[in-house]
């Protein structure tokens, strides 16, 4: 049988008189169950405390980061509003030099959405800015297109007037025409395809343009032949030389010396005979001189 009571002895140090206490077994429960709750709840004010102290971290935490990341994409919406802005001049000049170079627009053109300004805050919409990143790259890729069309274009002019004759092919003094003249053979009129210029014999012959040898050697009537192919349909014959100085397949540029003047082939005396040819129709080489 368990006992209603417990006695509590309290000794004292040193010669001082025992005390006891006694107390009963439902008291004693009560108390341990009240010290139990108290730990209980006291724990759970502890726990709960600190979930809120780590909540109030994190919280804190994002706060920062929100302010960061909406610092951050400010300066990038600036950012984006500053190269908007560069491409519109970009764009402008492109379409002068497409104009200029009469090219015509390119395929596409995205260009018309840039340089406004966005229907949305970019600076709390995440999609507005990645959208005007999108047009952006896509603008500038359409730029990118553009420019190494009108490059190729720009390009192929330099190679046009390089290939196309400009300027005398030898020093002297023309003494023949181009046009419908008698002929010094025969007194009957004969069509003269080129240009005579009068110079002594040995003088140098200078090719007008760039171009690549597809004739060197003699053919009756042009005695001694130098014909050049300069592409896109042009052709220059320099004949009546004294001297080839240049072999077929062999590249040329403008101004390279290719023979010396003679008295070659048909020929009354020391000239250079010079002919300039667009797609096998001759034409007055005056023109080009």
């Amino acid at each position: 049988m368990s006992a209603k009571k417990f006695a509590i002895l309290i000794i004292p140090e040193g010669s001082h008189k025992v005390r006891r206490f006694s107390v009963k077994r439902g008291a004693l429960q009560t108390v341990a169950g009240l010290v139990l709750v108290l730990l209980l709840a006291a724990g759970g004010v502890l726990v709960d405390y600190t979930r809120t102290s780590l909540d109030r971290n994190e919280l804190q935490n994002l706060r920062t980061q929100n302010r960061t990341q909406e610092t951050e994409l400010r300066k990038l919406s600036a950012s984006l509003e500053s190269l908007r802005e560069e491409m519109v001049v970009l764009a402008q000049n492109d379409a002068k030099v497409r104009v200029m170079a009469q090219l015509s627009r390119p395929k596409s053109d995205v260009l018309a959405g840039i340089g406004g300004a966005p229907e949305t805050d970019a600076t709390t919409d995440f999609a507005s800015v990645q959208k005007q990143i999108d047009q952006i790259v896509q603008a500038i890729d359409l730029r990118r297109e553009s420019q190494e069309e009108i490059q190729a274009f720009l390009s192929d002019q330099r190679s046009l007037l390089a290939s196309k004759p400009k300027g005398w092919p030898s020093r002297g003094w023309m003494t023949s025409g181009f046009g419908m003249r008698r002929s010094p053979f025969t007194g009957k009129p004969k069509m003269h395809e080129g240009l005579d210029i009068a110079a002594s014999i040995g003088t140098p012959v200078y090719t007008t343009a760039d171009g690549i040898v597809s004739q060197s050697g003699s053919v009756a009537g042009y005695g001694k032949l130098v014909v050049i192919d300069h592409g896109y349909g042009y052709k220059t014959y320099y004949g009546h030389n004294s001297k080839l100085n240049v072999k077929v397949g062999q590249k040329v540029r403008r101004g390279d010396r290719i023979a010396s003047v003679g008295n070659s082939g048909s020929s009354t005396g020391a000239h250079l005979h010079y002919e300039v040819r667009l797609n096998g129709v001759p034409l007055n080489p005056r023109k080009y001189l």
